[in-house]
């Protein structure tokens, strides 16, 4: 069979012309070199969204660790010690009558006894003794609240300003805001085994930019950098080979958005994860080798999830991420509602871990640039459920906060005398967003994105900076 000539009769850049309505040709137009090879688009100026960005004033910190311990500790068996539980155990005044998720009953004193550590003094359960030796770095907030008894949208107004699943992370707010250190690495990452109840939702950029979004990281088995990070490496191409595809397929990318009116965020993280799949090959195979470190460390850190993850943590933020959110297990472990007594196992796997974070961060003079936030969605109730549990409690909690600009060795605000209800100088979870933006250098109310016709922010309409906090 003949064929016109002008059909198949063509030189190949005639057929890339023709070939997608030109995509071929214009995808290659910005990468061929002057010898006709292709270019690398790793050699023109980083127009990436995830580049370092300016604070609005000086920042105190550069990067945030947020342990979270999902499910709720209680305040009133790890930093919040109240004698009138012992004094009035299995009572019920009607200051310890306040609602909450389910029936309870009476007080209930703590199993766990309190002992003053450091030069501050401050009094904390001996199922943290090793924290407790840290305790002249922390400051403890003594009056947290939220609004709302019930993990779900306590989960999501702690990490996102808000109970419905609508909003960004806090962790997304803060690359939008400032960027990352490293083009070579997620600017937000979790350690997370499993999920919490709520899922991906607590690490979602929402209506920000998907490049923006939390890298979850399920580290239930290992760290070991081929498992964490799957199909991370291409057995294929070599790296020369990949970077030239990748070229290709950016510029047509970008020519398909361009022609779309260039708004279409799926597009454009899409294009932004492929670039950092590539870079990421050789970085994150290597921080998330604890091979790496030295007996010594791995010792003082121990062993299991957590340690893991807070040695991991520690590993990201040297490498200049942003934020790094460690979660301590699947679902709600710190969910007590039989038991009060079963949150000794939890603080075993976390306490050695914890310490040990403060004091590495602090020797390799990271901890003044360095924010820790421990804490969960909220705290429980002293008074009793199922005979030794507690209920969730959303009136009043403890959190604490270390390094990265906050002062150390000192407690902030007050519960009433059972530890139920905050009652001076109270923290509301947007006061505490606000005051860890202002750490990092950024005005909460000036943090802000349009959509969907008004400003949003992390804080919404509320939020006040805790300057007492500060160093």
């Amino acid at each position: 069979m003949n064929f016109p000539q002008h059909q198949f009769g063509m030189t190949r850049r005639e057929s890339l012309q023709r070939m997608g309505t030109g995509l071929g040709v214009l995808g290659l137009a910005g990468i061929l070199a002057q010898d006709g090879t292709l270019a690398s688009a790793a050699d023109a100026p980083s127009s990436s969204p995830l580049a370092s960005k300016a604070a609005h004033f000086a920042p105190r910190a550069k990067h945030i660790i947020h342990l979270f311990m999902n499910g709720g500790p209680s305040q009133v068996d790890t930093f919040d010690p109240k004698p009138a539980l012992t004094k009035y155990n299995g009572q019920r005044p009607p200051t310890a009558d306040l609602k909450t998720e389910r029936k309870t009953g009476g007080l209930l004193m703590s199993p766990f006894k309190f002992r003053k550590y450091g030069e501050s003094g401050i009094e904390v359960s001996d199922l943290f003794p090793h924290v407790g030796a840290c305790i002249d770095d922390i400051c403890v907030i003594r009056s947290m609240h939220t609004n709302i008894p019930n993990h779900e949208p306590s989960l999501l107004m702690m990490n996102s300003g808000e109970t419905q699943p609508t909003r960004p992370s806090m962790g997304s707010w803060l690359l939008y805001g400032l960027g990352t250190e490293n083009q070579n690495l997620p600017g937000f990452v979790v350690l997370c085994p499993g999920k919490p109840v709520v899922g991906p939702q607590l690490w979602s950029n929402s209506f920000l930019p998907g490049i923006f979004q939390g890298a979850h990281i399920n580290h239930a088995s290992s760290v070991d950098p081929k498992k964490v990070i799957q199909h991370i490496s291409n057995s294929y191409l070599t790296s020369h080979e990949q970077r030239r595809q990748l070229d290709l397929l950016k510029q047509m990318n970008e020519l398909h958005l361009e022609q779309r009116g260039g708004q279409d965020n799926r597009l454009e993280s899409r294009i932004e994860s492929l670039e950092m799949a590539f870079r990421m090959q050789t970085e994150a195979q290597n921080v998330f080798d604890l091979a790496k470190e030295t007996k010594q460390t791995r010792e003082a850190y121990g062993t299991g999830q957590f340690a893991n993850g807070c040695l991991v943590a520690r590993r990201l933020v040297e490498s200049g991420v942003r934020m790094v959110q460690v979660y301590y297990g699947n679902g709600q472990p710190w969910d007590d509602h039989e038991n009060i007594k079963d949150h000794a196992n939890k603080a075993r796997d976390v306490d050695q871990p914890i310490a040990a974070l403060i004091q590495d961060l602090k020797q390799r003079d990271l901890l003044k640039d360095t924010l820790i936030i421990w804490g969960g969605e909220f705290g429980r109730t002293p008074v009793a459920e199922n005979g030794n549990g507690r209920d969730h409690n959303h009136h009043g909690f403890s959190m604490w906060l270390a390094g990265g600009g906050v002062k150390g060795g000192m407690t902030y605000g007050s519960t009433d005398e059972f530890g139920f209800a905050a009652v001076e100088n109270k923290v509301h979870v947007h006061d505490l967003h606000a005051t860890i933006l202002h750490l990092m250098g950024l005005d909460h109310e000036k943090l802000t994105f349009r959509y969907s016709g008004r400003d949003f922010r992390l804080t919404d309409v509320h939020g006040r900076v805790i300057h007492d906090l500060l160093a």
